[in-house]
């Protein structure tokens, strides 16, 4: 069976499509915040979830939402072996 899809490698993103995410909703009653965070997370370079970051905090949104688990964006991030440099952009921008 074929995939349906073919992974993209260094793809140029635009600032519109960085900025697609903020209209991203959970569909598990999560809170938005935590969860448009977490998908730009899992869907960006870092510099693009920079950017982001910075549209995300432009509208006044929360960094440190919380999932189901209780965790925030930051802490799973923390967990994460290539995550060092996304956890820099959040706590520079204010996550704790």
């Amino acid at each position: 069976m074929r995939k349906d899809k073919e992974k993209v490698l260094d793809e140029v993103w635009t600032e519109d499509h960085v900025r697609s995410f903020l209209q991203v909703r959970p569909h598990d009653g999560s809170d938005e915040n935590f969860h448009m965070l977490l998908k730009a997370y899992q869907s960006m370079r870092a510099d693009d979830f920079e950017l982001f970051v910075g549209f995300f905090t432009d509208q006044k949104r929360d960094l440190n939402a919380t999932g189901r688990d209780g965790r925030s964006v930051l802490e799973i991030v923390k967990t994460h072996r290539h995550g060092v440099e996304y956890a820099r952009i959040l706590e520079q921008a204010g996550a704790t």
